[in-house]
C-alpha cells in the first residue's frame, strides 16, 4: 500500500469513526438527560425499565473501526452505554457536566452519580455507570455490576479499566477509563506505538514487510513455524482434542543472537502472518526504573495481554532472566522476588511469549529448560548476505557498474541490521549528488563505518 492511499484510508476511518461517535455521543446524552429527568421527577420513577431507554442508533451498515469494534466484540446496548461513559471525558468532557449538580440537601455532589475528584471535570466511576443504566433498582444494579467483571467483554476484550480505590472506599468508587485498545479503534492512532497505562513499558510491534523478506537458515525457519503452527491450532488442540489439562496453555521461546540477526522483525512478522498483536516490553527499562512495581500491577499486564491474544516479545532478556544477581542487601532481595514473579508470570502466560537475548549463555540454565523452544539467529552466511543485499535497496536506485555485491558479500560478515545500516548510508548520498547511483566507495566508507561502531577491522 503506497503512502497517499494508507493516507486516504486513514482520513477515511477517522472521518467514519467521528460521524458513529457523534451520533453515539448524542444517544448517550439523550439516555443521561432521561435517567436524571426520571429520577427527579415527581414522584421519581427511579428505575426506567429497559423498554424506555432510548434506542442505540444503528450501525449495521457502517464501515467504521468503531462500528466493526461493535460488530466485533457483540456488545450489547447496556455494554455500549459504559463504553461511551469511559470515553466522554475525552471526547466530549461538557456532556457529563449535568452530574456535577449539587444536592440541596447535603450541600455537595449527589453520591449516585459517582465521579472521581478531577478539578473541574466529571470522571465517571463504577458507581457513574451504575446509575446510568440501574437507577436505584438493586436487581438492575447487580447486572450492571457485572458488566464490568474480567469475564466479560468490556473487560476480557481489554476495552476498560477500573482504575483501584484509596482503601476503604467501595469498589464501585472504581475510575472508569478506556484501555489503549478502545482509544487505538476511536482515535485511529495505533500506528504511532503505544505504551501501557500500568505495571511494564511496552510497545507495539508492527512491520510493513512479508514473510518472505525474513532471510534465515532453514533450521531457523522450520523452528519459527512451529510457532506459527501452535498460534494457528492451539486453541483445537487444548479445547476440541481435549489436551489443556495435560498440556500448558503457553507457549514459550528464546531468540538468541547477535544483534540485527532478525529476532525483532521475526516476531512482528509472526504476529502479522497470525493475526496478533505483538508488544515489545523492554526489560532494560524494567531493570533501571520498574523494579518495585507490585505483583498486582504486573499480574494485570498479564491479565490484559491474555485477554488480546497478544504476543508479548521480551527485548534484552538477559537483562532481568539472566544468571541470578547475588543479593548484597535487601533492594537486592525484593529485586530477585519481582524477577521469580515476572519468571512466573511468563511461564504462566496463556499465550506466545518471546524472550531476546544476544547470547544463549546469558541465559539462566533452569529457565531455560522450561521453554518450548530455543531458536538462534545467526549471522547470515554468505548467499544469505548476497539475498539480503540484492533486496535491499529501492527500485530508483542505480547500482555502480563496478559494484560487486557478490564479493562484498563474500568478503564482509555482517548482519541484517548492518547491512540495512550500509544501504542507507549509500542510498543518502546518491541522494544528496542528485544522481541516484549506489556508489561502489560509498558502500565501502558505509561498511567501514559499520565495522568501526562494531570494534572491528576494515
Amino acid at each position: 500500500m503506497d503512502e497517499q492511499t494508507n493516507v486516504h484510508r486513514v482520513d477515511h476511518a477517522m472521518n467514519s469513526n467521528a460521524g458513529d461517535m457523534d451520533a453515539d455521543l448524542e444517544w448517550l446524552a439523550q439516555t443521561l438527560q432521561k435517567r436524571l429527568a426520571d429520577y427527579f421527577a415527581v414522584p421519581p420513577d427511579r428505575t426506567l425499565p429497559p423498554g424506555e431507554m432510548p434506542l442505540p442508533p444503528d450501525l449495521s451498515g457502517s464501515d467504521s473501526p468503531y462500528a466493526d469494534m461493535l460488530r466485533a466484540y457483540q456488545l450489547s446496548s447496556a455494554e455500549r452505554l459504559v463504553v461511551l461513559l469511559a470515553l466522554a471525558p475525552t471526547l466530549r468532557p461538557q456532556l457529563l457536566d449535568v452530574l456535577l449538580t449539587r444536592n440541596e440537601t447535603t450541600q455537595r455532589g449527589f453520591t449516585e452519580f459517582g465521579g472521581a475528584p478531577s478539578g473541574s471535570a466529571f470522571l465517571p466511576t463504577l458507581e457513574t455507570a451504575i446509575f446510568l443504566l440501574a437507577g436505584d433498582d438493586l436487581s438492575a444494579r447487580f447486572d450492571a455490576m457485572r458488566l464490568l467483571g474480567h469475564t466479560q467483554p468490556l473487560m476480557r476484550h481489554g476495552l476498560l479499566e477500573l482504575q483501584p480505590t484509596s482503601p476503604g472506599e467501595p469498589f464501585t468508587a472504581a475510575t472508569l477509563l478506556p484501555c489503549q485498545t478502545l482509544l487505538e479503534r476511536v482515535l485511529q492512532v495505533a500506528d504511532s506505538g503505544t505504551t501501557l497505562e500500568v505495571g511494564l513499558p511496552a510497545q507495539r510491534m508492527q512491520t510493513a514487510l512479508e514473510w518472505d523478506y525474513l532471510v534465515l537458515p532453514a533450521h531457523t525457519q522450520e523452528q519459527l513455524e512451529e510457532i506459527r503452527i501452535w498460534l494457528d491450532h492451539s486453541a483445537t488442540l487444548l479445547d476440541d482434542w481435549g489436551m489443556r489439562h495435560k498440556l500448558r496453555a503457553g507457549y514459550t521461546s528464546l531468540f538468541y543472537g547477535p544483534p540485527g540477526t532478525g529476532k525483532t522483525l521475526a516476531a512482528s512478522l509472526l504476529g502479522k502472518l497470525c493475526g496478533h498483536e505483538v508488544y515489545k516490553i523492554d526489560l532494560s527499562m524494567v531493570v533501571s526504573k520498574y523494579i518495585g512495581e507490585t505483583e498486582k500491577n504486573l499480574a494485570r499486564v498479564f491479565e490484559r495481554a491474555e485477554n488480546m491474544g497478544w504476543i508479548l516479545f521480551f527485548d534484552e532478556a538477559d537483562a532481568l532472566f539472566g544468571k541470578r544477581t547475588r543479593v548484597d542487601n535487601a533492594h537486592d532481595r525484593y529485586a530477585n522476588q519481582e524477577v521469580s514473579f515476572l519468571l512466573q508470570r511468563i511461564e504462566e502466560y496463556a499465550g506466545v511469549a518471546i524472550l531476546a537475548s544476544n547470547l544463549k549463555s546469558n541465559m539462566d540454565e533452569a529457565f531455560l529448560r522450561r521453554f518450548q523452544s530455543v531458536i538462534h539467529f545467526p549471522l547470515p552466511r554468505a548467499q544469505e548476505r548476497l539475498k539480503i543485499w540484492r533486496e535491499a535497496f529501492s527500485d530508483h536506485a542505480v547500482l555502480e557498474k563496478s559494484l560487486d555485491l557478490m564479493r562484498i558479500a563474500e568478503q564482509h560478515e555482517l548482519s541484517g541490521g548492518t547491512i540495512m545500516n550500509v544501504v542507507r548510508f549509500a542510498s543518502l548520498k546518491a541522494l544528496s549528488r542528485g544522481d541516484g547511483i549506489i556508489r561502489a566507495r560509498d558502500m565501502e566508507d558505509g561498511i567501514q563505518r559499520e565495522l568501526l561502531k562494531e570494534g572491528r577491522a576494515f
